[in-house]
């Protein structure tokens, strides 16, 4: 007993020692990534909902191993233990689905095509995913898939037993779908139509495929069901199977890609494999991607913290993704998914601003400006073709989430530097979001004449997620009047959305401290429960709301009562016991679980409208309960494993907050020039901006216990301020941070040292 006794004591201090064990120099990172972070995730309780995209930075086309049902969301679970295909995707999120899908399945033995019969065992130990690269054994086949992408095509290796009987399945899935098979040329080309709306009626996503081996046999398929004496079939559901006569370990070779366009631009499309061989294709990926993931170089964390840290970043560099290609003149084209029509100029889609305004934007800002003006540019090409900024595109306009924070994006963008687009377009579009309702729910402002007439959007006239609008509403009418500023637009206009943006107030209620809906004749909303999820709010409850005033913090803590009052309200977030009312969904939904389970009393991590809230405490002069609380944070809610999120992963913005709040700052108002202090988790980090400067965060005695800020040197020279400018750092900055085991309750604590509040801005 006492030798197992001091066995298991030697094991578990090396398990603790491997963890501890401080990394000092990263120079592959792409090899820390975990992408099946976040992929233990099922519907009623998410742990990221993500899954292994094997993918360029921003590339048109993913591809994913499928061990879900066609059509299902879940696409990839970890939980899984069978493969169905593996789907070039466009997927951004479970609850947005999928379009532009079909999937590659290699088969031996008896032909089985359907979904079902067709799916292999697998082993996550026979698994190795990596973001170029992506291998699996399918033990009921007995062959190995490996597939190696590029931005808008893939390269397949398959290593097949001998057999007479090896065959791969292309299935281009249901809703409408061609395929043509053409065996003297090895080939088999056809479009997929199968799409979760967002499309205009001409959408198709056209694909080719090219073999390097002979076909034994080929043959389409309809319904699952072999279509004789016919290469080309076009129905609901088709789909074609070659076949090969292999020896073992014979390995043949496709080459895939695809395009909204049509099948010539989809050969073109080829063109990115070249002549390569596979390992050629995977050795240009892995340097793509370290070249985007050295632009940001941590040294001196634990070996989950840094694998931790590139997950998170190799999530904030995949979206939004390019949806533009490049035609036979090397000139930029896009398919329009707001027309339907071919375009000039670049796309982008994929992704929700409700949830990436608030931190995953602003990294684009900071650390890729220029492909961020592409984005912006895009932005403007989809109001020219639709009429509308989307607020949610996926591919076109999607009717979900609430606001219009396509304000802050733009506002953000140009205010950070961002040039070269048709910024003019950009704000006539941020106008007509500003006062008018869209065409759907989510695009324009639901309830703008409501707000432009009373100052909010009242509770009683059937407008749900009313105060959650008018919050959203206001702060994105402070991002206009920042942009208005800059563009020198008439002083009546600046005026007018510096006055909206105080709209604000017009839901803070003095008897209980909390924002809540308020009726049209100007009384608030009664009975009212500070704890009920949805209503009058998004995906949260008051709680987590109330602190929804990015612009002007100074503003909400003079309506508190002062600093002292504030700073207990956001204590009360993290004491209170997760209690809530889930009456208004009828049923308890995914993010109420995600805020219950993880003992943070009523702080909602999960979800993007609270993550910003911990910041908070540096504008009421108690930064260190900020550093005590980002540090329980990254430490509690993220790890490098398949349960690694504690809610939705949400396309890079929940990643892009452990990114900047691991770095030590956070941009709590993106339409600032500001950001705000938190603690640094790593002992040095060094950002390489665009521009060639460098900003580097020295922390050396950092520690798992040295979490509070002690002192901090900007270039040398003392720094009390709790925030730090965007256009100082773009100049290059060393930022030496002294770490203690115990907070510094003066530092930081005047007013004159809090981030910017539009209440307190000399204007």
């Amino acid at each position: 007993m006492k030798k197992r006794l001091i066995a298991l004591l030697l094991t578990t201090g090396l398990a603790y020692q491997a963890n501890a064990q401080q990394v000092t120099n990263v120079t592959d990172p792409v090899e820390w990534i975990n992408t099946l972070m976040g992929t233990d995730s099922k519907p009623s309780l998410s742990n990221g909902n993500t899954y292994p995209a094997i993918a360029m930075p921003w590339g048109m086309n993913f591809w994913m191993p499928q061990t879900g049902k066609m059509g299902n969301g879940w696409a990839y679970t970890y939980a899984s233990d069978k493969i169905r295909g593996f789907k070039q995707t466009h997927q951004p999120s479970p609850w947005m689905n999928d379009y532009g899908q079909f999937s590659i399945m290699p088969v031996s033995g008896k032909l089985r095509i359907d979904e079902d019969s067709r799916a292999s065992w697998f082993s996550h130990k026979a698994e190795v995913a990596k973001p170029y690269y992506y291998s699996v054994y399918l033990a009921d086949h007995d062959i190995t898939t490996e597939i190696a992408p590029t931005e808008r095509a893939a390269m397949f290796r398959l290593t097949f037993p001998k057999s007479d009987s090896s065959f791969v399945i292309l299935d281009a899935f249901d809703r409408g779908s061609y395929v043509k098979v053409i065996p003297s040329q090895r080939k088999i080309i056809g479009y997929t139509t199968k799409n979760s709306g967002g499309v205009p009626a001409n959408f198709k996503n056209y694909f080719v495929l090219t073999f390097d081996k002979p076909f034994a046999m080929a043959q389409g398929w309809k319904n699952y069901k072999i279509a004789k004496d016919t290469l080309e079939l076009q129905a609901a559901h088709v789909g074609a199977v070659v076949g090969f006569k292999t020896t073992k370990g014979e390995q043949v070779h496709i080459r895939v890609a695809s395009s909204f366009i049509s099948y010539e631009q989809a050969e073109l499309n080829l063109r990115e494999l070249g002549t390569d061989s596979f390992n050629a294709v995977m050795a240009k990926g892995k340097a793509a991607w370290n070249k985007e993931l050295n632009r940001v170089k941590i040294e001196g964390g634990s070996i989950d913290q840094t694998r931790t840290f590139y997950s998170c970043l190799y999530r904030a560099l995949l979206f939004p993704r390019k949806f533009f290609e490049i035609d036979a003149a090397n000139k930029v084209v896009h398919y329009s998914p707001y027309n339907g029509e071919v375009r000039s100029g670049y796309m982008f889609t994929d992704t929700g601003f409700w949830d990436t305004f608030r931190s995953l934007f602003p990294f684009l800002n900071l650390m890729y400006p220029s492909l961020n003006n592409q984005m912006q540019e895009g932005l403007a090409n989809a109001y020219k073709e639709g009429g509308w900024l989307p607020e949610w595109a996926s591919p076109g306009l999607r009717n979900v989430m609430v606001g219009s924070n396509s304000a802050s994006i733009v506002a953000e963008a140009y205010l950070k530097g961002g040039r070269g687009y048709d910024i003019n377009t950009l704000y006539e579009a941020l106008l007509k979001n500003a006062n008018n309702e869209g065409p759907m729910d989510a695009v324009g402002r639901r309830g703008a004449q409501y707000y432009n007439k009373l100052g909010y959007v009242p509770y009683d006239v059937k407008i749900n997620e009313n105060a959650a609008r008018t919050l959203e509403y206001a702060y994105d009418d402070f991002a206009i009047y920042q942009l208005a500023k800059a563009l020198k637009r008439p002083q009546a206009e600046i005026d007018l959305f510096a006055k909206r943006s105080q709209n604000y107030r017009n839901l803070f209620d003095p008897q209980t401290g909390l924002m809540r809906g308020k009726n049209q004749d100007g009384q608030f909303q009664t009975p009212f429960n500070p704890f009920k999820w949805g209503d009058a709010f998004t995906e949260g409850n008051s709680w987590h709301y109330t602190w929804s005033v990015f612009h002007d913090v100074q503003g909400l803590i003079d309506l508190m009562g002062g600093r002292q009052k504030f700073a207990a309200k956001l204590d009360s977030v993290f004491s209170l016991a997760p209690v809530f009312d889930e009456s208004y969904y009828r049923g308890v939904i995914h993010e109420i679980r995600e805020m219950q389970i993880a003992n943070m009393g009523q702080y909602a991590h999960g979800n993007q409208p609270i993550q910003h809230m911990i910041y908070l405490y540096n504008y009421a002069g108690e930064p260190w309960k900020a550093q005590y609380w980002l540090r329980e944070v990254m430490n509690r809610l993220y790890l490098p494993t398949p349960d690694g999120y504690c809610g939705d992963e949400d396309n890079g913005q929940t990643s892009a907050w452990y990114v900047f709040t691991a770095l030590g700052f956070y941009p709590v108002c993106p339409a600032s020039d500001q950001y705000v202090i938190g603690s640094p988790l790593f002992k040095k980090a060094t950002l390489t901006l665009e521009n060639g400067k460098k900003v580097v965060i020295n922390a050396s005695n950092n520690s798992v216990d040295n979490r509070y800020i002690n002192t901090v040197s900007v270039n040398g020279k003392p720094y009390a301020k709790t925030w730090l400018s965007h256009q100082a750092l773009l100049q290059g900055a060393t930022i030496d941070v002294n770490m203690s085991a115990t907070p510094n309750k003066q530092r930081g604590t005047k007013p004159e040292d809090a981030p910017y509040s539009f209440s307190t801005d000399k204007k």
